[in-house]
């Protein structure tokens, strides 16, 4: 949660500062850790993820979210949440700029242009470079809760 709030993203690559800006951060910071421990700790992915949408469910709430609504609201975040994996795998899995482009068409879907933007760009190596550090890093330490992220570049 720490690197996904990160103010880089915010004050300088143009990540929307509002609740969907930060849900798609913490998502993608998700995604990598996720992306680390394939094949490596299938049932600490699986608690991973599913502290991760008791988070957002707790925060809903917090956010004055009404109980009838949350678990809706929830279900349309792990939809989002799910098709970003996907879209993140299959980026990464492609040549050229396919990164770019999903990270531009999920992070910042209110700017047309944002395939080309810095933002989305910057995005993309950020991610690259997190997956290289956290190739880097023992399976066990993240699992028990030992897991970094290097500071984003200006």
């Amino acid at each position: 949660m720490a690197a996904a709030r990160h103010p880089a993203f915010y004050a300088r690559w143009g990540v929307a500062d509002t609740l969907d800006g930060r849900f798609d951060m913490i998502v993608l910071h998700s995604y990598l850790v996720l992306d680390r421990l394939k094949g490596a700790e299938p049932r600490f992915r699986q608690d991973l993820v599913d502290e991760f949408f008791r988070d957002m469910d707790y925060s809903l709430r917090e956010l004055g979210v009404g109980d009838l609504s949350v678990g809706k609201k929830v279900r349309k975040m792990a939809e989002v949440f799910y098709g970003r994996v996907a879209a993140y795998d299959t980026a990464l899995a492609a040549e050229g700029n396919a990164l770019v482009a999903a990270l531009a068409r999920n992070v910042f879907p209110d700017d047309p242009a944002a395939a080309e933007s810095d933002g989305a760009a910057r995005l993309a190596d950020y991610a690259r470079d997190q997956r290289s550090h956290l190739a880097a890093q023992d399976v066990k330490a993240i699992a028990g809760g030992q897991v970094s992220f290097r500071e984003p570049t200006p």
